[in-house]
């Protein structure tokens, strides 16, 4: 068996096609083809449904996939400890993030870079908790800043950062300069929110409800960034959490206030894979973490079934 093989297994998986697995894998189709032919016949098992096109993998191929991206990740990470004894620590640091949490992932990514020059950083900051759950645990992401439910992060390494405190946002001139607005009274302001089908904003809604308040947006979106431009317009409102805001600096023409009762909060926590030894990349990031946040290493591993 070769890693090039898994690779392509790898690869198939991902792009649910030969030819774009072949691309991207820089090889021919048939040389793919025949390298998953040869890895079936070693393991003696079929690991893709075939047709005239790719179908899908077997339950077979779908085990085999599972421990490909786990031998594919620790000859990366084999790779990486041998380089770091010449060069100091390199490679990619992958990171995911859910929107509400896409600022202040920058808190950690810019003293990794900083203090690891020779490595590169990849940040997906637009997916969903679940999402960078299972690339988690694929091996696809290092770590990820989610709203971790216990029941979905079963068996990986969680770190608590801080809570969520929400705030009100309005463009300079809207409303009264009170330091404190109440929600019934912001809830009726032309409101840009975070959309509905985001963790961020269930725990938002859920926690009104509970409170027999009801929020309805004109205007939903799953960027920061539109987010903070539709209020910069002065026609819109929006409620987002405080900790969104230090790493974006400053932000002219807008204006936060603090909101009263009820206060609604929601957890953001970071998760990697607990494996044992952590990777160079995956312990140099949880140092950064731990300075940043100034934890201490009392997280242990969430152990609800999965």
């Amino acid at each position: 068996m070769m890693l090039r093989q898994l690779e392509y297994l790898v690869a198939l998986a991902n792009e649910g096609h030969f030819a774009r697995a072949a691309e991207e894998c820089a090889v021919s189709q048939p040389a793919l083809s025949e390298g998953i032919r040869k890895l079936e016949k070693e393991l003696g098992v079929p690991l893709v449904r075939r047709n005239h096109a790719f179908q899908s993998l077997t339950p077979e191929g779908q085990t085999v996939l599972k421990w490909a991206r786990k031998l594919l990740k620790d000859h990366e990470s084999l790779k990486q400890e041998v380089s770091h004894h010449l060069h100091g620590l390199n490679g990619t640091l992958r990171i995911g993030a859910v929107p509400a949490a896409s600022s202040t992932v920058a808190m950690l990514t810019d003293k990794f870079a900083r203090a690891y020059p020779e490595t590169r950083i990849n940040v997906q900051a637009s997916l969903r908790s679940q999402e960078i759950v299972r690339q988690i645990r694929n091996y696809e992401l290092d770590a990820g800043l989610i709203y971790a439910e216990p029941q979905d992060v079963a068996g990986l390494l969680v770190y608590p950062l801080y809570a969520e405190e929400h705030v009100l946002l309005t463009a300079s001139g809207m409303r009264k300069k009170d330091a404190v607005e109440s929600w019934a009274t912001a809830l009726e302001m032309p409101l840009c929110l975070l959309d509905s089908s985001l963790r961020g904003r269930q725990v938002l809604d859920q926690t009104l409800i509970q409170h027999s308040l009801e929020v309805s947006p004109r205007i939903e979106c799953d960027s920061i960034v539109t987010l903070l431009a539709h209020v910069s317009t002065g026609h819109w409102a929006s409620i987002v959490p405080r900790q969104w805001l230090p790493p974006l600096g400053a932000l002219p023409g807008i204006e936060l206030t603090r909101l009263d009762n009820p206060q609604v909060t929601s957890q953001i926590s970071v998760v990697m894979v607990d494996d044992k030894p952590l990777t160079l990349m995956t312990q140099a990031l949880k140092e950064i973490i731990f300075d940043t946040f100034e934890l201490s290493d009392k997280s242990t591993t969430s152990d609800h079934n999965e």
